[in-house]
């Protein structure tokens, strides 16, 4: 559906995203940034419009397309210095990185932050915001509009399962077998309830995820859904093979496809060091960067009963009947790497096994354990 074409359901999306999801209040700022592309920049205005209608105080930037390693406009990063209580990214690739932020990451107690977004939303706990790359009018009107109290439900209980877990085990048909330990690590939710200073997530919403213990991934994942590479997302041809060892990947292997993949990390571990010598990085962490390239830093699994595979990520990995795993940075802060590249898995069979000894199933062959449906 071409954004022309999206009328009254879109403009509908947009009240849901901003009263229901947001629940953006009278006089509240709300940042919103796009790019002049169709679908994103039809989204961003009924955004823009569906604001002004709560009695908001919306602002509307436009920059170029950025793709995965590109910089922000000096401009949109300076547009965080007002503080805005509510963000909106409607990109049609990235926001794109913080010039600034990655040569002096912003600082909270122990943790730093590369980019004044992600410091405001999960540091200062500043902001609440949804954040959207590469969607479509046609993805907007159908995945945002669903039942939120049953998503919110589902999320919940397989959130509770996983930060309980040591370890979790996924198979698949396509031949993934792989085991990560999640000894001290907590899952994260998209469940579409970004109501509260520091939440924030996808529209469409629908995904649980967990950023795997570093050095312990171990096996074999085979893509056989979708991937995102780094100016791109495509569907997969020919199916990707990975192998794992000690947390990253050491052997990528199969057609075209796998062939592409294997350039987008090349690229970031050569980016990762020519941005240490140009200053870009701090002295040391071109090396950390480079080597993150392979880190395996997310396990996810797709939770939107009206997403589709269809070769755009930010949906994709919300789709009922896949799993996903992300290339290069987690979720943690304890992996840095200039890329994070989503890739599906179809039909897993995700078992944790929690402290007590005991083993849960997740899902079975792409469906939902009984305790969780």
């Amino acid at each position: 559906m071409s954004a022309k074409f999206g009328g009254g359901r879109l403009a509908k999306a947009a009240r849901i995203a901003v009263s229901d999801v947001l629940k953006v209040r009278k006089g509240e700022q709300l940042l919103i940034v796009s790019n002049p592309e169709s679908d994103v920049s039809a989204i961003a205005q009924a955004m823009y419009d569906a604001a002004s209608e709560a009695a908001a105080r919306p602002v509307l930037l436009y920059q170029s397309e950025k793709i995965q390693m590109e910089f922000a406009e000096d401009a949109v990063i300076a547009a965080f210095g007002a503080k805005p209580e509510v963000f909106v990214s409607l990109s049609s690739q990235k926001l794109g990185k913080d010039r600034l932020g990655i040569a002096a990451p912003y600082a909270t107690g122990r943790r730093n932050w590369d980019h004044i977004f992600h410091y405001q939303l999960y540091g200062t706990k500043t902001c609440r915001a949804f954040w959207s790359p590469g969607t479509t009018v046609d993805s907007f009107v159908r995945t945002v509009p669903i039942d939120y109290a049953l998503l919110k439900a589902r999320c919940a209980a397989i959130k509770k399962v996983l930060d309980q877990a040591l370890s979790v085990h996924i198979s698949a048909p396509g031949g993934t077998d792989v085991c990560f330990g999640l000894a001290g690590r907590e899952a994260k939710l998209d469940d579409g309830d970004f109501s509260r200073p520091g939440s924030g997530g996808n529209l469409p919403a629908g995904e649980v995820f967990i950023s795997p213990e570093n050095g312990t991934a171990s096996g074999v994942i085979v893509f056989d859904g979708s991937i995102s590479l780094h100016d791109r997302d495509i569907l997969i041809r020919e199916p990707i093979h990975c192998t794992l060892k000690d947390g990253f990947i050491t052997g990528i292997s199969g057609g075209g496809d796998a062939k592409e993949l294997l350039k987008t990390v090349t690229l970031a571990e050569r980016r990762a060091r020519s941005y240490e010598a140009q200053g870009k990085l701090p002295q040391g962490a071109g090396e950390r960067n480079a080597k993150n390239a392979r880190n395996i830093g997310e396990i996810g699994i797709g939770l939107n009963p009206k997403a589709r595979v269809s070769g755009h990520m930010l949906e994709d990995e919300k789709a009922f009947e896949t799993c996903h795993f992300a290339v290069g940075h987690n979720y943690d802060g304890d992996a840095p790497a200039l890329i994070h590249l989503d890739g599906l898995v179809y039909r897993p069979t995700i078992s944790a096994v929690l402290k007590n000894g005991k083993k849960i199933i997740i899902e079975e062959k792409g469906r939902l354990s009984s305790r969780f449906s």
